[in-house]
């Protein structure tokens, strides 16, 4: 029926690149690698949905429809934790987490 890729390997591709995510997330001190960290579990999650679409409803788009949906809310985060990135430079002179110990109003 479909003489393309295998699922397995979107799969695996997603699945290397949500635990690389998760990863990062947990060791980078960062505050910018950590929002390239969230950015690439996100990503992955679209590679899934995309990939559970084509294999087992060809027909139909509702997993491109929730990946332009996430896609769309990953961009709003992102402007948001820029934002407050930016922020917190001018704040601290630095994106450290490690640095960054107090909140304010």
């Amino acid at each position: 029926m479909n003489n393309g890729i295998p699922l397995q390997y979107f799969l695996i591709l997603a699945s290397i690149m949500f635990f690389v995510g998760i990863y990062g997330f947990l060791t980078r001190r960062n505050l910018i690698g950590i929002l390239m960290s969230v950015e690439l579990i996100l990503n992955s999650v679209n590679i899934n949905f995309l990939a559970f679409n084509r294999y087992l409803y060809p027909d139909r788009l509702e997993g491109l429809f929730f990946s332009l949906f996430i896609i769309a809310v990953a961009a709003a985060e992102a402007a948001v934790a820029i934002a407050i990135i930016i922020n917190i430079y001018r704040r601290f002179s630095t994106v450290n987490v490690e640095h960054v110990n107090e909140m304010r109003f």
